[in-house]
C-alpha cells in the first residue's frame, strides 16, 4: 500500500495520547505519516507524540462556547495548517474539530475527510425551563454540524441512538454513518485486578458535570452510607469550565460531610484497583471510555438506561441499569452488591468478557482504518 499523510484533529491535546495513542500507533505501523493537531500542546504531550512517531501541530481552539471571532480564527488556522501539511486523509473528533476541522479540510482540498461523533454533549441534552440562549445555541450547533458533516466522506458514531438522531435531524446522509461501538480500550494496559470486598467501594470516574449524574451519585451515596457507614465512595475527576460543571465548594462540602473521597483529576487506574463497583449515572454518552476501562479491569457496573450508557451493561450479567436522574434506583443497585458481595467477582468477570468482545481497541482501530482506506 502507498504511504499516505494522515492528520488527526483533537479538541484536547492529551487525548491524542490517552485516547488516540493506539490508533496513531496502528496507522504508523502501516507505514503512513501522522500529524497530530490539537490546542495547548504542552512539552510532555509533544514528546509523547514524537515518541509514538507522530508530528505534533498546535492549533488555536477552545472546547467550550461559541465565539464567532475565535471560531473563525480556528477555522482559518486549521485551513492554513492543512494546506501546508497536504494530508491525504483527515480525521476530526469531538464537536468543534468535527465541525471546523472538516470544514477546513474541505476548504484545503483534502481528498478524504472523516469525523467522529463521540456523543452529543451538553448542548443536545434537553433540560426543563430552557432559555432562549440555550435553544439558539442548539440551533446554531445543529446548523454547523449539518454544513460540515455533509462534506465528510464518512462519520463514525459510537452508538445507534446518535446515528438515528443525526439522521433524523438531516445532519448526515444515508451511507455516511459508520458505527464502531466505542473508541475501545487497550486490554493489555487495562488488565483485571482482584475484586475488592472490604470495604465495598463504589467509584465514579469522569468530569464533574451535572449531566454525568454526579448529583445523583452523591445522593445515592448519602442514602447508602446512612445504613452502611463502612461503605466507601470515590469521586474521581476534575472540575471543568463546562456550564454544567459542579462547583468546587459543593464537592468540598460532600467531603467534609463524610460522604465520599475526592482525589481530583488523577490517574484512574490506581483508583479502579481500589473499586468494587463502577458507577456512572450519566444522562447521555457516546459510549463512555471510563466504563470501558472499568470493565477491562473486571469491575461490575451500575449505569443508566440511557443513550450510550446502556451499551456497556447486559442487565443482570455484568451489572445493573437504572433510570436516569434516579438516586434511589442507583442506591438500590448499590444495596444489591452489599447484600450479595459474591456478585462483585462474578459480574466483574463478565465485564471483562464483554470488554474483550466489544471494546478491544485493536479491533475498533482495524475497522476505522479500513473505512478510511489506510
Amino acid at each position: 500500500m502507498t504511504a499516505k499523510r494522515f492528520a488527526i484533529i483533537s479538541h484536547y491535546a492529551p487525548s491524542l495520547i490517552n485516547f488516540r495513542g493506539p490508533l496513531i500507533e496502528d496507522i504508523l505501523a502501516r507505514g503512513h505519516e501522522v500529524f497530530a493537531l490539537g490546542p495547548d500542546i504542552d512539552e510532555g504531550t509533544a514528546e509523547a507524540l514524537r515518541a509514538l512517531g507522530a508530528k505534533p501541530v498546535e492549533i488555536p481552539l477552545t472546547r467550550i462556547g461559541l465565539n464567532p471571532l475565535a471560531d473563525l480564527w480556528t477555522l482559518f488556522s486549521l485551513y492554513r495548517e492543512l494546506s501546508h501539511i497536504k494530508p491525504d486523509v483527515v480525521l476530526s473528533y469531538a464537536a468543534k474539530p468535527s465541525i471546523y476541522g472538516t470544514m477546513a479540510a474541505w476548504l484545503a482540498g483534502v481528498p478524504h475527510r472523516f469525523a467522529m461523533i463521540e456523543g452529543l454533549g451538553y448542548v443536545f441534552i434537553r433540560r426543563p425551563n430552557e432559555n432562549f440562549a440555550q435553544r439558539l445555541l442548539r440551533s446554531t450547533v445543529t446548523s454547523l454540524y449539518r454544513f460540515a458533516l455533509r462534506r465528510a466522506d464518512r462519520v463514525f458514531f459510537l452508538n445507534d441512538d446518535d446515528i438515528a438522531d443525526f439522521s433524523n435531524m438531516a445532519l448526515v446522509s444515508p451511507g455516511q454513518p459508520v458505527k464502531i461501538g466505542g473508541i475501545g480500550v487497550d486490554l493489555e494496559a487495562w488488565k483485571p485486578t482482584p475484586p475488592v470486598l472490604s470495604p465495598i467501594t463504589f467509584t465514579f470516574v469522569g468530569r464533574l458535570l451535572r449531566d454525568k449524574g454526579v448529583l445523583e451519585f452523591v445522593e445515592a451515596a448519602r442514602k447508602v452510607k446512612a445504613a452502611h457507614p463502612h461503605t466507601r465512595f470515590l469521586l474521581v475527576g476534575g472540575l471543568d469550565d463546562n456550564p454544567e460543571s459542579i462547583r468546587e465548594k459543593d464537592v468540598e462540602g460532600w467531603v467534609q460531610e463524610g460522604i465520599l473521597e475526592w482525589p481530583g483529576h488523577v490517574p484512574v487506574q490506581p483508583y479502579l484497583e481500589q473499586t468494587s463497583v463502577f458507577v456512572l449515572p450519566s444522562y447521555r454518552e457516546g459510549v463512555p471510555r471510563s466504563t470501558q476501562e472499568a470493565m477491562a479491569m473486571a469491575r461490575p457496573v451500575i449505569t443508566t438506561d440511557s443513550v450510550g450508557c446502556r451499551e456497556t451493561v447486559v442487565e443482570g450479567r455484568n451489572g445493573f441499569l437504572v433510570p436516569p436522574r434516579d438516586p434511589e434506583a442507583i442506591a438500590g443497585g448499590m444495596r444489591k452488591f452489599i447484600a450479595s458481595p459474591d456478585l462483585i467477582a462474578s459480574m466483574g468477570a463478565e465485564s471483562r468478557k464483554l470488554a474483550e468482545e466489544r471494546f478491544d481497541v485493536r479491533k475498533v482501530n482495524a475497522a476505522m482504518i479500513e473505512a478510511m482506506g489506510l
